[in-house]
């Protein structure tokens, strides 16, 4: 039994994002691997505990992570397996409360100037100018940019929930020079044959990007969503506006950027000027 193949399958039943299957799928992998020529059905709550627990405690891995891997377990055994186990006292009870990197205008700016290829340009542009994740940008398509009332849809994003944002007049210009050069038919950014661009180009082509610009943070395709958020605080836009754009359910993850934003901190004079 390919328990890997049905578990996808449930999730993609269930309506679950390109995204989180991906992210399940990986955690599952994890813990199954754990456990070669073991039948999983014969795993048992034990078992879970002391993986999780050596996870954790050998392998120093994140909140983040730990929450993933016991939702997909759990997941597994309770709603594919039809067991009943409680495995809810194995998720993290602490937040972590990690600021997220941010790259600030003139590094996000060297990084666009420093890309020669078109494509790669608009992608990247695309993802900063409307505060995407990586998944809404591979997603979009063509007909999901309205120039007339410059705007983008995002369709389906986190939680399954239409969202517009705004269409920057830059972005408008380089997305109709990438159109004519590449002509996509469906998908805003199209791979091979047709398909959708991956994520795994788009994080190189980013990497890449930084290296040529020689921006020396240790950041990711998704700082650009953090960088978007604090830049449009920095420049006075209202949290709740920026709530929207981001398609946060609660105020309260949108609030995290209050804490990186430097534009009243940085007014602030240190103690030791007064001296």
């Amino acid at each position: 039994m390919n328990y890997l193949d049905d578990f996808k399958k449930l999730l993609s039943i269930k309506r679950y994002s390109y995204s989180t299957i991906k992210s399940y799928s990986n955690a599952l992998k994890n813990f199954l691997d754990a456990f070669p020529g073991s039948e999983p059905s014969q795993i048992n709550v034990t078992q879970i505990e002391n993986f999780i627990n050596s996870m954790v405690v050998d392998k120093n891995i994140s909140q983040a992570y730990q929450k993933v891997l016991v939702a997909a377990i759990k997941m597994f055994y309770n709603e594919m397996l039809r067991k009943n186990y409680n495995l809810n006292y194995l998720f993290p009870d602490r937040t972590e409360k990690k600021l997220p990197v941010i790259l600030d205008v003139s590094e996000i700016k060297a990084m666009l100037d420093s890309i020669q290829n078109l494509k790669h340009k608009a992608i990247l542009s695309l993802i900063y100018s409307a505060g995407l994740r990586i998944s809404e940008a591979i997603e979009m398509k063509v007909s999901d940019i309205d120039s007339k009332r410059m705007l983008i849809r995002v369709r389906q994003a986190k939680g399954k929930k239409d969202r517009y944002v705004m269409l920057s007049e830059k972005l408008l210009f380089l997305l109709r020079e990438y159109y004519k050069e590449y002509k996509p038919k469906e998908y805003l950014f199209e791979g091979q044959k047709g398909s959708k661009y991956s994520s795994r180009s788009i994080q190189s082509i980013f990497r890449q990007a930084l290296k040529k610009a020689n921006v020396q943070k240790k950041a990711s395709v998704h700082t650009l969503r953090h960088s978007f958020a604090t830049h449009l605080l920095e420049a006075g836009t209202d949290i709740r506006i920026i709530q929207q754009l981001l398609g946060h359910n609660s105020i309260k993850t949108t609030q995290i950027y209050t804490q990186v934003s430097n534009s009243k901190i940085s007014k602030v004079k240190s103690p030791l000027d007064f001296l």
